[in-house]
């Protein structure tokens, strides 16, 4: 993995595994250690004077209150990882393999596996340092007493994961969770421009993509993979160093292919200089990432959605709640969603110009999987129109109403063509006329 990505890539690499947070907290124990067992030194020769309520006894004794410690410890941490397992078993079955991530960056879990290990760690040390001395058996009475603290604790941690574990696993909290990455995707890319606006010179886009058509210079992918981060001020300065413009063809969630074009750069001659620069703009993986594709978040919550649909599940509760929670999130990219097609150098001119995701693609994205799965079943379809309602209630902008009455009007066709029952096509048919009647006042 290259280490020259913007510092939120990072942040969210390194909180998705199972390794960073407990190695964390053995580093802090094992300091602990070092400070408790420096004072046990002291007091072993009568420096400092220790409390009444630090544990005494002898060599012996303590050797097996250590053992027994360690023993217990290392136990739990084998039932807490197995329950670990279980939960990410579960995880794949049911909600997707492409849910085991939110899984895995849970800090819950992380928290629980790396006290357990800590405190594992720490009792060993404790243990190790029960040795001869001068004025007989040393014994870590400090440390002891800090291990069986350190066991209380573990105890607290231990009922605290129980829970989280428990709610966890339940599919609302799981769409919740879903949906609030969205959120701060969308809230990432909706972050307010810096003050003082860059003076606009050179050709325009429009321009400068006509020249990149009449003398293309390609780079291509170096490896497969799904774009994952792409680094835009690392693309600008190359861009500006080269003199040249950039077009990326792939935005983060495509899939490269080794061997296929990935950017054109204008002029031409510039393309292998901007080739050579780009593996340090940009990141490649075998999995998506929620950091700069916000369709990967939709895609999640209609995997779930149409999961519960299937006959083999046939749970349409769950896949209501999944459409509510795709309802807000296009509400939100709706009216904050704005990502930055564009990139300008400091002096003012077109160096960088991406691809993004529009929003009729993610509405599409968003109610064509879930429709199809929901042919004849009514509460779903009027779920969706609910949906469309809200959001078409807060669309600034004409266009994005248009798609979104474009999905309403397919889910009327599929209600008159599935349902057979009158009652209940009247029923979608009102939500869907109440849609329409909204339509028609925010026209006017």
């Amino acid at each position: 993995m290259r280490l020259d990505l913007r510092s939120e890539w990072r942040r969210e690499a390194l909180r998705t595994n199972l390794w960073l947070v407990p190695m964390l907290e053995v580093f802090g124990a094992v300091l602990l250690f070092v400070i408790t067992v420096s004072v046990d030194r002291a007091a072993y020769h009568g420096a400092v004077k220790l409390p009444s309520w630090v544990i005494s006894g002898t060599a012996d004794a303590s050797r097996q209150i250590l053992t027994t410690i360690a023993a217990a410890v290392i136990t739990v941490i084998g039932v807490v990882f197995s329950v670990v397992i279980v939960a990410l078993t579960l995880a794949s079955t049911q909600f997707g393999p492409r849910m085991l991530r939110n899984f895995m960056r849970d800090r819950g879990t992380q928290w629980t596996l790396g006290t357990f290990v800590a405190t594992f760690v720490y009792s060993i040390l404790a243990l190790i340092a029960i040795s001869p001395g001068p004025h007989g058996d040393f014994v870590p009475h400090v440390s002891i007493t800090t291990t069986l603290i350190l066991v209380v604790l573990d105890l607290a941690v231990l009922l605290y994961f129980i829970h989280h574990i428990a709610v966890q696993i339940q599919l609302p909290q799981v769409i919740a969770s879903i949906a609030a990455d969205v959120a701060k995707a969308i809230a990432a890319e909706a972050a307010p421009a810096p003050a003082g606006r860059r003076p606009e010179r050179g050709l325009s886009a429009a321009e400068l993509l006509a020249r990149m058509a009449e003398q293309p210079g390609e780079v291509k992918a170096t490896e497969s993979g799904y774009l994952q981060y792409v680094r835009h001020s690392t693309l600008v300065r190359i861009a500006t160093s080269t003199n040249s413009v950039i077009h990326l063809l792939q935005r983060p969630g495509h899939f490269l292919v080794n061997g296929r074009t990935m950017a054109v750069v204008w002029p031409a001659e510039a393309a292998p200089s901007v080739a050579r620069a780009l593996q340090r703009a940009h990141l490649s993986g075998p999995y998506r990432s929620l950091s700069q594709d916000i369709s990967f978040g939709i895609d999640q919550l209609v995997e779930i959605a149409i999961r519960a649909l299937s006959p083999a599940v046939n749970d349409t509760f769950t896949a209501l709640t999944c459409i509510d929670w795709i309802g807000d999130s296009l509400r939100e990219i709706a009216l904050r969603w704005h990502p930055e097609q564009i990139h300008r150098d400091a002096q003012g001119y077109i160096r960088v110009i991406t691809t993004q995701t529009t929003f009729d693609r993610l509405v599409q994205r968003a109610f064509e999987k879930v429709r199809q799965a929901a042919a004849g079943m009514p509460a779903v379809m009027i779920r969706q129109l609910d949906a469309l309602t809200e959001i078409l209630e807060q669309a600034p902008l004409p266009e994005q109403r248009t798609v979104l009455l474009e999905q309403a009007e397919m889910i009327r066709t599929l209600c008159l063509e599935t349902v057979p029952e009158k009652a209940d096509r009247e029923d979608v048919l009102r939500r869907y006329d109440s849609l329409i009647r909204l339509a028609d006042t925010l026209h006017t």
